[in-house]
C-alpha cells in the first residue's frame, strides 16, 4: 500500500508528494515506521519521469609557488564524452532495476516487484566553470613514479565558488564533475576524504551533486573513472534534501533512527552516507585516506556499490545495488562511544612494564583526566606527560586561556600529583587549545594577557612547560603572509613573542613543544598558507628554545614525500615519510628558493592516536626511523639509510585510552625506546 502515515515493516511504501525545496521531483517512501524523501518519480507508478540535467565540467587552477610559472591545471572538460557515454545516461542490463540507467535502476532496486515507473536523466546541456583554488583550500598531489596526479580540495569552497558563477538552475539537476579531486570538508583539510558532496545549494536553491571522474591517476588511488561520481549521484537520489553547509556531523535531509557502522569499525552516523565524508557503508579505506570501496562494473565502467534504504531501517528487501551481495545483512548500530572521563572499563587488568633503563628516548602521552585514573596512576612508560587541556576564555579579553583541574581533582591534590611524578623524573607540561577551540592573538595587547594567563597555570600548578595545540582554523596563514622566515600573520607573531616572554621568565629548564596536524607542516612541502604550514613560522621563530616536535600522523590527509610520491595515514611508509619531512626539511610548496630547515631529531618524536591502527605498525615505523632497516611492508626509502638513531620518541592520543586497552600502546612502544641505543 502507498499510503505514507501507515508504517509498514516489509519492503516500504511510495507516494508521490509535491515537489519540495531544490530543482528535481522528489517522493516518499516509507520504510518500517520512518519516511524518507528520495529524488525523482515513483517507481511504483507507470509513468516516466525526466530530469533534465546540466553538466558542468570543472576547471580547477592551482597556484605555482615558483614565480613565472603558470597555474597548474586540473581540468574535466575531456572527461565529458566518457561520462555521457556511461550507465549515467545510458542504459544497462542491471542484476536488478532493469535495462535502463544507474539511478533508475537504483530506485527500481529499492521499490523491488512494484516497480513499473522509471526516473531517467535526459541528455545534459554542458556548461564548463574555471575555479581558481587558493592555497588556504586545497592542493594538487603528483606521482614522480607513475606521472600521476590528484588534488586534494575544499569542497564547500568549490560549492560556494560553483553557484557564484551558476544561476539558479530551476527544473534541473547541476551534475558538477571535477577531474582526478578528493575532497574535504568543513574548510578543514584534517576532515579527509570524501568523493564529493550533493544536496540543494542554499544559496541558489538548486538541486546538485559535485563529485569527480578518475582517470590516470596516481597508483595509490584505487577508484576509477565514474565511481565516485556514482557513489555521490546515488547519495542525493536517496538523500536529496541534504544541507551540504551544515557544520559538525548533524545529519540534514533523511536521518534514520539509529547510528550505524562502518565496515571499518568506525560509526557512520545517522544520515544517508556517512558523517563529513559522505561515505558508504561499503567504503573499506581507512579515515583521511582515499576512498575505496569494491566497485561494480558495467562495460569498462566502474560503479559504486551503494546501500539502500532497507538497509539503514533493518527491513526486509535488498540492501544493496548494483550488487545485491555487497550488503548481505542490514546496518548494525554504532557501539555505544564511551567518554574519555567515564568510569566505566576504565580499569586495566594487566600491569604496565616497568621503566628501569631510561635512556634518552621520550614515550610522551597525553592524559585528559579520566574521573578514577589519576595522574600518579600513569603507567610507568610514560616520561613526558602532558595534560589535556588549558583552553581559550572566549568571554576574557583576547589572549585568555583557562584551566580547570580534571573531574575529582581540586587544585591542590592536582599540585600535589604533579610534584609527586616531577620527583619520579617525569615531565608534566600542560597544553593550550585543543582540537575544536578556536584561538587568536590578533592584537598586540593579546600578547601580555596570553602571558599573565599562562603564567598563573604555569606557576600555581607546577607545570614543566607548554605545549601548543591550536588546531585548524586557528593561526590560519594570511593571504600575503608568503614567507615563514618573517611572519606577518597577527597571532602567529604575538604567540612566537608570548611564547618567547614565557620562557625568559620561567628560564632555560622552561619546556615548549608544537604539536602540529600534519597540514600545519609536513603539508607545506606542497602547498603554503592558510591552514597549510601554520606552524612553520612558529617552529622556526622558537627554533633555539623548542623542546620537541611531534607531528600529528592521524589527523592528517594524503600527502607527498621527499621522494616524489604520495602515501596515506596508518602505514609505515607514512610515518616515515611524514617523519623524515621534518628531519631533513623541505622546500616550501616546492620552491627551492624557500626551504624550511631540518628540526634536530632529538626534538622531534612521531605523533600516533590509540585505536587508529594497530601497535605493530607504530612500532614498525618507529623503529624504521630509529636504525634505518626497513620493513618488508615498506616501499618509502628512508633519505638517510641509517635511520634516525637520537629521534627523540613517540607521542600518544591518549594516555587514558591506552590504560583502558591494557597498556597494549605503552608497552610496545615504551621498551622499544627505552632500551634503543641513540648516537651521542
Amino acid at each position: 500500500m502507498r499510503v505514507k502515515w501507515m508504517c509498514l515493516s516489509l519492503l516500504g511504501v511510495l507516494s508521490v508528494i509535491a515537489q519540495a525545496q531544490g530543482t528535481v521531483p522528489v517522493f516518499q517512501y516509507t520504510a518500517g515506521d520512518q519516511a524518507f524523501t528520495l529524488a525523482g518519480g515513483d517507481p511504483a507508478k507507470a509513468t516516466t519521469t525526466r530530469i533534465p540535467v546540466t553538466l558542468v565540467p570543472l576547471k580547477l587552477s592551482f597556484p605555482n609557488s615558483r614565480p613565472g610559472l603558470p597555474p597548474r591545471v586540473l581540468d574535466a572538460t575531456a572527461d565529458v564524452p566518457s561520462i555521457t557515454s556511461s550507465p549515467i545516461f545510458q542504459s544497462f542490463a542491471f542484476p536488478a532495476g532493469g535495462n535502463t540507467q544507474y539511478t533508475d535502476a537504483l530506485l527500481r532496486s529499492t521499490a523491488g516487484s512494484t516497480a513499473t515507473g522509471h526516473t531517467l536523466l535526459e541528455k545534459p546541456v554542458v556548461k564548463a566553470v574555471s575555479i581558481e583554488i587558493p592555497a588556504g583550500h586545497g592542493y594538487l598531489l603528483s606521482s614522480k613514479k607513475d606521472g600521476g596526479k590528484i588534488a586534494v580540495v575544499d569542497m564547500q569552497y568549490v560549492q560556494h565558488e560553483l553557484f557564484k558563477q551558476l544561476p539558479k538552475q530551476d527544473g534541473r539537476l547541476v551534475l558538477a564533475v571535477t577531474h582526478n579531486v578528493t575532497f574535504f570538508a568543513e574548510a578543514d583539510d584534517t576532515i579527509c576524504c570524501a568523493t564529493g558532496t550533493h544536496g540543494v545549494d542554499k544559496a541558489t536553491g538548486t538541486s546538485f551533486v559535485l563529485g569527480s571522474y578518475f582517470a590516470k591517476t596516481p597508483a595509490i588511488v584505487r577508484e576509477r573513472d565514474i565511481q565516485p561520481l556514482t557513489q555521490q549521484l546515488a547519495e542525493f537520489f536517496n538523500d536529496p534534501l541534504h544541507d551540504p553547509l551544515m557544520q559538525g556531523n548533524k545529519p540534514t535531509g533523511n536521518v534514520v533512527q539509529t547510528g550505524w557502522a562502518m565496515a571499518t569499525g568506525a560509526c557512520g552516523g545517522r544520515g544517508i552516507g556517512s558523517a563529513y565524508f559522505l561515505l558508504q557503508p561499503t567504503n573499506t579505506n581507512h579515515k583521511n585516506n582515499f576512498p575505496f570501496a569494491e566497485p561494480f562494473t558495467a562495460k569498462q565502467y566502474h560503479l559504486s556499490n551503494v546501500a539502500l534504504v532497507p538497509w539503514y531501517t533493518g527491513g526486509s528487501g535488498t540492501y544493496s545495488f548494483p550488487d545485491k551481495n555487497a550488503l548481505p545483512a542490514p546496518a548494525k548500530p554504532c557501539g555505544a562511544r564511551r567518554p574519555d572521563n567515564s568510569t566505566s572499563g576504565s580499569v586495566p587488568t594487566s600491569a604496565g612494564i616497568p621503566n628501569d633503563q631510561r635512556g634518552a628516548h621520550r614515550l610522551i602521552g597525553y592524559w585528559n583526566g579520566s574521573r578514577d585514573f589519576k595522574l600518579t596512576d600513569v603507567a610507568p612508560q610514560w616520561d613526558i606527560i602532558i595534560e589535556a587541556f588549558a583552553v581559550p576564555d572566549h568571554s576574557a579579553p583576547e589572549g585568555t586561556l583557562r584551566f580547570t583541574p580534571p573531574n575529582g581533582y581540586t587544585p591542590e591534590q592536582l599540585q600535589a600529583d604533579i610534584a609527586q611524578m616531577k620527583s619520579k623524573s617525569k615531565k608534566v607540561m600542560i597544553s593550550l587549545g585543543g582540537g575544536g577551540q578556536f584561538f587568536s592573538m590578533e592584537k598586540p595587547e593579546s600578547v601580555p594577557t596570553f602571558v599573565d594567563a599562562v603564567s598563573k597555570i604555569v606557576s600555581q600548578y607546577g607545570f614543566d612547560g607548554v605545549d601548543i595545540d591550536f588546531e585548524t582554523p586557528s593561526l590560519d596563514i594570511d593571504a600575503n603572509d608568503h614567507d615563514f622566515r618573517h611572519p606577518t600573520t597577527p597571532s602567529i607573531v604575538h604567540l612566537i613573542e608570548g611564547l618567547r616572554q614565557l620562557h625568559d621568565k620561567f628560564g632555560s629548564g622552561f619546556m615548549i613543544s608544537l604539536v602540529p596536524e600534519g597540514t600545519q607542516i609536513p603539508a607545506a612541502a606542497v602547498v603554503y598558507g592558510g591552514q597549510f604550514g601554520s606552524y612553520l613560522p612558529l617552529a622556526y621563530g622558537l627554533r633555539d628554545i623548542l623542546s620537541f616536535v611531534d607531528v600529528q600522523d592521524y589527523n592528517t590527509p594524503p600527502l607527498q614525500g621527499l621522494d616524489g610520491e604520495i602515501y596515506q595515514a596508518a602505514t609505515t611508509d607514512y610515518h616515515a615519510m611524514m617523519t623524515e619531512l621534518v628531519l631533513r626539511g623541505f622546500a616550501v610548496a616546492g620552491n627551492p628558493s624557500l626551504m624550511f630547515p631540518p628540526i634536530p631529531a632529538d626534538k622531534v618524536a612521531v605523533g600516533f592516536l590509540t585505536g587508529y591502527e594497530e601497535p605493530a605498525t607504530m612500532r614498525a615505523g618507529v623503529e624504521y626511523l630509529l636504525t634505518g632497516k626497513k620493513p618488508a611492508d615498506a616501499t618509502y626509502k628512508l633519505v638517510h639509510p641509517a635511520g634516525y638513531p637520537d629521534l627523540l620518541g613517540a607521542m600518544y592520543w591518549t594516555i587514558d585510552a591506552d590504560r583502558r586497552e591494557n597498556y597494549k600502546y605503552s608497552n610496545v612502544l615504551g621498551p622499544l625506546l627505552h632500551t634503543a641505543t641513540e648516537k651521542r
